[in-house]
């Protein structure tokens, strides 16, 4: 009877475990940063981005326990482990490829829905609540580093708020590609949200880059403890 292959066993248990320490370190960050009130403060995190910080707890639990499996499955020739291992990383593939196709055919709808968020969060740059006033000095700090105003229809979102704490104010005091006269000052014209959507649309391609490498070493694994598996059950 054909025996198992070390060099692919070997292989396998050293890019799972590789995996496994990938999990351990997102999930170890992703729980400091959740749990660590000095650590919210120094990265500058408040309870908006709670959610972000969740699902990377989540994405690191999924990963250790994949790599997890992949290394006992592969060290101990277990076909079980092996079997789970191959079953989860092909649900993520799926998962995977469903996301892409779907943010494909629905890009239009994404963006549009992106807008909408953006216009409720304009109420929130006229108001003057204490959780506003938090939104309000975040985006400020947005607004200079991106030489941008407002969200989507430029110093108008901020109201009468404009006049307050020299907002949206343009540091070259003139008319130009980036200043307008409005309300006795020059500020930044460009609104902040379309900063956000040509951010999200020229780094698209990175994201869809990182995804289809991704998938590539997902079906290698998927190649590699399936052919284990095989091999230990010829075994």
């Amino acid at each position: 009877m054909a025996g198992v292959s070390s060099c692919m066993k070997y292989s396998m248990f050293f890019f799972n475990f590789l995996f496994w320490v990938c999990g351990s370190i997102i999930l170890g960050v992703s729980i400091w940063i959740r749990v660590s009130k000095d650590a919210q403060q120094e990265l500058e995190i408040d309870s908006s981005v709670f959610a972000g910080v969740d699902l990377l707890i989540a994405v690191g639990s999924i990963i250790m326990i994949l790599g997890f499996l992949g290394c006992c499955g592969a060290i101990k020739e277990s076909r079980c482990m092996l079997m789970l291992f191959f079953i989860g990383l092909l649900l993520i593939l799926i998962l995977q490829v469903t996301g892409g196709i779907l943010g494909a055919v629905y890009r239009s709808q994404i963006e549009t829905s992106l807008k909408k968020t953006l216009q409720e969060s304009v109420n929130m740059l006229q108001s003057s609540t204490e959780e506003s006033k938090v939104f309000q000095e975040n985006l400020q700090k947005f607004q200079t580093m991106n030489q941008c105003c407002g969200l989507l229809n430029g110093p108008s979102d901020w109201g009468k708020n404009i006049g307050n704490d020299k907002i949206c104010e343009c540091e070259l005091k003139s008319s130009s590609d980036l200043c307008t006269y409005y309300q006795g000052r020059y500020v930044y014209k460009n609104p902040c949200g379309d900063v956000i959507i040509d951010y999200l649309k020229d780094h698209l391609l990175i994201i869809m880059g990182i995804a289809f490498g991704l998938a590539i070493i997902e079906i290698i694994g998927l190649g590699f403890s399936m052919s284990l598996y095989c091999q230990i059950g010829r075994k």
